[in-house]
């Protein structure tokens, strides 16, 4: 977890967006958190099993993504 000020950000960007794949970086402003870069497929990953219990597909002995996908595409079926 890192802590950066937006101008911190501004002026180097693209260390914090290749930081963002490691780990989370909460961006301040007036000493408080404004957003959080994050890397999106670890950010999915966290929110799919946050929510496997839920899942009717989820199997632990199927990859994270197939379980994902299948779900998705019932959910969108239903629809």
């Amino acid at each position: 977890m890192c802590y950066i000020t937006a101008t911190e950000l501004k002026n180097n960007l693209n260390k914090y967006m290749m930081l963002s794949h490691e780990e989370d970086v909460y961006v301040t402003k007036n000493g408080k958190v404004v957003t959080v870069l994050t890397c999106p497929e670890d950010r999915a990953l966290k929110e799919f099993l946050s929510l496997k219990g839920c899942l009717k597909n989820f199997d632990d002995g199927k990859p994270h993504k197939e379980s994902l996908a299948e779900t998705i595409e019932e959910h969108e079926t239903i629809r």
